[in-house]
């Protein structure tokens, strides 16, 4: 096991890459805690969870909404959690999602935690304290920055992910490594099958690597204030759009975003186009670059509702070379005509 602690204006984070989340009671207070989790989670691990109420949401993006969150406030009030209450977000992304906003805006915040029960939350979304709903078809766009008491990383729970969810995590695990370490990419392109089989020990050792490189960007600049936290984004410009219109898991959506980041960053001359095939090719070593159907025109549209957007600028994160990336502030339009120029067949 390993205890990655990140310290962010005198608040301490611990995130345990390899605990059994069984022992999740030895991190809770003595009480006045609640349980937020979905459907699917609850069938499989349900009697194995601390005793106390729980929560349940429907399994997927639709969940992440103003309708839940009000619904879950009422059983929080219901179940009696005050001000010295605790959350406890036992699920995947969504639930992290969900469970880190809600008890950031409940009663102006309470305490929270997570353990992360898919391969795309361990390695990215319950790390770095960053909370959000969706708003009808626009991804995160109500949210806060708040880090969890505790995140629990157990790689035996990825055994029971359908086997697309767990490829879906893949693309967040890659898309780390294509932008801040160019070792963790070599190693994993060495290592595709053993990552298919989801050989625990390398998911260990993977995940911990990259949750310490997120842990140093979000240490950084957790706010984005500076911009450094910006190239965490790097692939989802236009994958929150494939993910929003086309309903595709945000794994894929993202590593097609990724694709047509790579494309862009190579005719923009911040990666060759050897790195862009080689990348590209990683992707589709694991079945992630789908055809997603979003035409130039869906994407325009889409891109006015970016959080990364300033005015009719973007900042757009191009990678290059592996290991490496930047944000640059573009005009929407500027990048719609290199898209239109180097893939869109339109």
């Amino acid at each position: 096991m390993e205890r990655i602690t990140l310290n962010i204006e005198n608040r301490k984070s611990e995130v345990y890459i390899g605990k059994d989340w069984k022992t999740v009671n030895e991190l809770l207070p003595a009480g006045g805690y609640i349980i937020i989790t979905d459907e699917n989670v609850r069938n499989i691990y349900g009697k194995d969870f601390p005793v106390c109420p729980v929560i349940s949401v429907k399994p997927g993006e639709e969940s992440k909404n103003l309708n839940t969150l009000g619904r879950l406030a009422q059983g929080l009030l219901g179940a009696g959690i005050d001000r010295s209450g605790f959350v406890l977000g036992i699920g995947g992304g969504v639930v992290c999602d969900i469970a880190g906003f809600l008890a950031s805006v409940y009663m102006r915040g309470i305490r929270f935690g997570f353990v992360s029960t898919s391969l795309l939350s361990q390695v990215d979304a319950s790390v770095g304290g960053k909370n959000a709903v969706n708003v009808e078809k626009v991804k995160n766009i109500l949210g806060c920055f708040r880090q969890p008491e505790f995140v629990i990383c157990d790689q035996k729970m990825l055994k029971t992910l359908p086997e697309d969810e767990y490829i879906s995590g893949l693309a967040e695990l890659i898309k780390t490594a294509v932008i801040l370490d160019a070792e963790l990419f070599s190693l994993i392109g060495q290592n595709v099958n053993r990552i298919k089989n989801a050989d625990p020990g390398l998911l260990e050792d993977l995940i911990a690597k990259a949750v310490r490189l997120k842990a140093s960007v979000v240490t950084e600049d957790e706010r984005e204030i500076t911009g450094k936290r910006m190239i965490l984004n790097f692939g989802h410009t236009f994958g929150h759009v494939i993910e929003t219109v086309t309903g595709m898991k945000h794994g894929f959506a993202v590593a097609c975003g990724m694709a047509i980041a790579c494309d862009i960053s190579s005719a923009t001359g911040y990666m060759s186009t050897a790195e862009s095939e080689r990348i590209k090719s990683l992707l589709n070593d694991f079945g992630l670059l789908k055809k997603h159907g979003v035409t130039a025109g869906q994407f325009g549209k889409m891109l006015l509702t970016d959080k990364k957007k300033e005015g009719s600028r973007i900042n757009f994160v191009m990678a290059g070379p592996v290991g490496r990336a930047e944000v640059v502030k573009m005009e929407a339009d500027e990048i719609l005509k290199i898209y239109r120029s180097v893939i869109s067949s339109e």
